[in-house]
Formats: structure tokens, sequence, C-alpha cells
């Protein structure tokens, strides 16, 4: 019995990773990808249904990478944080921003697939859809600043969304325009200036 050929999938996914950057995924050919790949187009219908399958297989690894994070940070009883500890999870030093910024540009290609390249697939509405999960998470540290009178701001879930919506995108944009690393250090710099989440919530 013929063993199945391994080198075949990383071939698929490399060349798709390319099309897709360079075309988008409404204009991303499947017979371009076959032939980059040096595969027929029988061998990637066996191993994926379509194209959009195929953009998803790509983005997957940062999916999963992203959704590792999130779990990380969320702690389902909060009441067990001190009240220093549940104030610092507010507050977005340039540590914390240089993590993120560090953590995406390093899946730097991916997460440009997800942000400018996945019209026409479910992937199309990435960044809004991680704001609202990010969104539903971070109220509950809010709640619970509120219940110990640790903030002393009136805000609504629906006004988080929309502050975490200008924030995220102070995050996405350096990628959407190709920033080199060195100006997205200066550029995280200049975000700590800009969110100073402790006067927003009056902490």
């Amino acid at each position: 019995m013929a063993k199945p050929d391994k080198s075949i999938n990383p071939r698929i996914l490399k060349s798709a990773k390319e099309e897709f950057l360079k075309k988008g995924f409404e204009k991303a050919s499947l017979k371009t990808i076959c032939a980059n790949a040096d595969v027929t187009t029988g061998a990637l219908y066996k191993r994926y249904k379509g194209k959009e399958e195929l953009f998803g297989a790509v983005v997957q690894p940062i999916l999963d990478d992203l959704n590792v994070v999130l779990e990380s940070k969320k702690i389902e009883n909060r009441g067990y944080l001190t009240d220093e500890q549940l104030k610092q999870a507010w507050d977005m030093d340039e540590e914390a921003m240089l993590w993120w910024f560090n953590f995406l540009y390093q899946r730097k290609d991916d997460f440009v697939l997800l942000l400018s390249c996945s019209e026409g697939t479910k992937y199309s509405r990435f960044d809004h859809d991680w704001v609202q999960v990010m969104t539903t998470t971070t109220y509950q540290y809010y709640l619970e600043l509120v219940k110990r009178d640790l903030s002393h701001k009136k805000i609504s879930e629906k006004e988080l969304h929309v502050l975490l919506s200008a924030f995220w995108a102070t995050i996405y944009e350096p990628f959407i325009h190709d920033f080199t690393w060195d100006e997205i250090v200066e550029h995280s710099h200049t975000v700590c200036l800009l969110f100073d989440w402790f006067k927003v919530l009056g902490i």
C-alpha cells in the first residue's frame, strides 16, 4: 500500500498563504495555489472541500494562539484577586502593549490575512468579533471593580465595546499599514499616552 505523501499539505498551505496575501480570498486562485505547490487540484480537494476551508486551515494557527491568550486572561472567580491585582489588570503600560505587538508581529502574515484578506469568508468580521469577545471578558473585570467600590465611573458594556474598538484599532492598523518593528515600538509608546484606563474607569 502506498504511503500518503506527507509533504503535500505543508506545500499547499504555504502556497495558499502566499496567494491569499497577494490577492485576498475572493481573487485568489486555487489553480495558482496548486501550481505553486506542485500538486494537482485533486490532491487539494482530497484535503479541503474548497477555498474557504483552505483559508480557514491557513489562519487556524493564529486563531488557536489567540484563544490560548484569551483563556489565560479569563479568571472564573475574580473574587480571588486582591484589589491591587484587579486594578493592575487595567494597567496597559508599555511593557504590556509591546507584549501584544510582539505576539502579533511574530504572526504578522497570519494576522494580516485575518484583517485584510478575509473578505468573502466567515472571518471577514474578525476585528469586530475579537473586540466583542474581549469586551465580554473585560466587562466582568469592570463589574468587579464596581462591586469593590474601586471604580467611580459608570460605563455600560456597549460603551466599553466602543472604547475597546478604538483601542484595538491602534493595534490592528500598524499591521494593515505594514509598520516596521521600530515603528511599532514608537507607536506603542504613543498608544500608552492615548489610553489611560485608570482615568477612564476612575480607578
